[in-house]
């Protein structure tokens, strides 16, 4: 379901390839019940109402609120798949798909009645020739009341088994899109977040519920954001179902070519046998090495699944300089097949995309027994794997990227499920990192829009226009920081914008992207600051802040750091942090610094 209160706007399903529209009949007779979730158009950076007259990038709809989609959502009639249309949405930087979390499973005919009946109500409400302001009215209304019916309660003693995701990405290259799930609750501040990387063509996501609830606790409120990753302009996805559901059947994943290949590691990987040999004698068969980069550059993934000591076989693939090519490696005295299961499950791929290469005809014919639709191959013939028809694909960056995608998902899986209870612990694992850079012509535009949108985290309320960011550029007692962030699962780009007059010196604004809220990110930038300024200064540092409502929570970090609030003057806080204070630094952050801060009475 979707805003069909606020968006008209249909195409013809003549723009996607036959092959994409008969994969999105694939789930007919395989899904029996399924949420209703009310997927709504939103901003990375939203601060409603605040941003409608503050942000410049601001786009309003004809309903009055912020138009982050292109042409908004529109739909597209599909009678084969299993909700009778698909969305083509065209994302605007930060646009993102948002909605309330639900877990009312109904019956697939019913969920389709409902969405009927919305369709119906949505596109009379749409047309109807009414005064703008009483209009939108009745559209805000009707959207919160949809809100509202699609998280009731309903009786029900189904649970979901999985939440599916139908895409089609009609570009020739992959598109990174992120999913998470975030509890409303303040103490569970660990959302469920995952990367998936959708490829040309039609694509099916299937995510276990288990895996979802495993993260977040999902008997109590939540929402549900799908965001495409790396996109500075627009990016173009078709989507079909977007829910939980509750399949028939095990679901039963296509792949013609083969998107994994599992080796087993003696006599397969390498000549010779760990537990018999010394494991600094091992190495690797003739040409696997240049097997597994060619098959790396291809865009298919590797594993392992062995039975072996696990530490002493992953010492040997570090020693043997392979170790970061395989994902998820399953190495233990387990059944083989188990472990085929266990890798297919974590990279979200059928088995039949799999091979799996072993020297044991016992080995084989296990897996084979216990994963049917698995491809195997006898270690012997190694060396054919590259000739494969099945394996064959161009060598791209590309493809290196989509390893290096999953293993940021592996980190965040592992990092996510050990650190549950120690959120400070779960950051410092995170291995966040701030660089520190000056505003330059380069970032110019960016910290511009980043200084339109923020709001929670905007310590001046200062709104720059990009003429005014260029007299501070040009100014010499000015100096400017800007901030991007990254950590093991990715990067968030520029985040945070400050400048200082390094005269007194003077913080005079602060404002971070909200991306970041709750991260420390703020914690470490002010410590780095009162270290710096001290240092050259051997004096007091000052803060400007204008407390806001929006802005009184993270402006606790100011508070936390020991600054101490001296005066208020026209509505704006003045804070001092006394020079021979101990500053406090929790250590979570690492301050990367590319151009060094300008000190105090040096010329530029």
């Amino acid at each position: 379901m979707y805003e069909t209160e606020a968006n008209s706007a249909t195409e013809s399903l003549k723009q996607i390839p036959l092959g994409g529209v008969a994969a999105f009949a694939n789930l007919q007779g395989k899904v029996i019940a399924r949420t209703v979730l009310p997927w709504s158009e939103h901003c990375t950076e939203c601060a409603w109402p605040t941003c409608y007259s503050t942000c410049d990038l601001y786009s309003p709809r004809e309903d009055g609120r912020c138009r982050r989609f292109i042409d908004g959502m529109v739909r597209i009639d599909c009678p084969e798949s299993i909700n009778g249309y698909l969305l083509k949405i065209r994302f605007k930087q930060w646009g993102k798909l948002w909605t309330p979390g639900s877990l009312n499973l109904r019956p697939i005919q019913k969920a389709e009645r409902i969405e009927r009946r919305d369709h119906r109500i949505g596109s009379v409400l749409y047309q109807i020739p009414l005064p703008s302001p009483v209009k939108n009215s009745i559209i805000g209304k009707r959207y919160s009341l949809k809100k509202r019916l699609a998280v009731r309660e309903v009786k029900t003693h189904q649970s979901p088994t999985a939440f599916l995701l139908e895409c089609y990405n009609p570009a020739s290259h992959p598109i990174s899109l992120s999913i998470s799930v975030r509890s409303h609750h303040k103490e569970q501040l660990i959302p469920f977040q995952k990367l998936i990387c959708i490829e040309p063509g039609f694509q099916l996501v299937r995510i276990p519920f288990d895996e979802i609830s495993s993260i977040v606790n999902l008997d109590s409120p939540f929402n549900i954001e799908l965001i495409p990753n790396g996109t500075e302009k627009e990016t173009t996805l078709y989507f079909g179902l977007m829910d939980f559901v509750r399949e028939a059947t095990a679901p039963q994943v296509e792949a013609k070519k083969i998107k994994c290949v599992v080796w087993d590691l003696d006599n397969t990987l390498w000549d010779g046998v760990l537990v018999e040999n010394d494991p600094a004698m091992l190495r690797l068969k003739p040409d696997m090495l240049n097997i597994i980069e060619s098959l790396d550059r291809r865009g298919i993934l590797q594993s392992v699944a062995s039975k072996n000591n696990h530490d002493q076989a992953v010492e040997v693939l570090k020693q043997l300089g392979i170790d970061h090519f395989f994902l998820y490696p399953q190495i233990s005295w387990s059944p083989k097949g188990d472990a085929i299961q266990a890798i297919a499950r974590e990279l979200n791929i059928g088995v039949d995309a799999l091979l799996f290469v072993d020297d044991s005809e016992f080995e084989l014919q296990q897996v084979r027994s216990s994963c049917p639709g698995v491809r195997t191959l006898d270690a012997q013939h190694y060396a054919l794997v590259l000739d494969m028809p099945e394996c064959q694909a161009p060598a791209t960056v590309d493809g290196i990227s989509r390893r290096q995608m999953y293993q940021i998902e592996q980190g965040r899986k592992e990092v996510a499920s050990t650190f549950k209870e120690d959120y400070k612990a779960f950051l410092k694992h995170c291995d966040i990192k701030l660089t520190i850079t000056s505003l330059d012509s380069d970032n110019l535009q960016r910290v511009h829009e980043l200084t339109q949108r923020t709001n929670q985290m905007n310590f001046s309320g200062n709104r720059y226009s990009r003429d005014l960011l260029y007299e501070i550029l040009l100014t010499p007692h000015l100096d400017t920081c800007v901030l991007t962030c990254e950590d093991r699962f990715g990067s968030y780009g520029i985040v945070g914008f400050a400048v200082i007059d390094n005269r007194e010196p003077r913080m005079t604004d602060l404002m971070f992207s909200c991306r970041i809220q709750s991260k420390r990110v703020e914690h470490a930038f002010v410590a780095h600051i009162l270290h710096h300024y001290i240092a050259f200064t051997g004096k007091d540092f000052y803060v400007s802040y204008r407390k806001t409502l929006r802005n009184e929570p993270s402006g606790q970090v100011f508070a936390d750091m020991g600054l101490q609030e001296i005066a208020i003057v026209d509505g704006v806080t003045s804070l001092v942090f006394p020079h021979h204070a101990q500053i406090t630094d929790d250590g979570i952050i690492t301050i990367l610094t590319r151009t060094p801060l300008t000190p105090v009475g040096q010329q530029r």
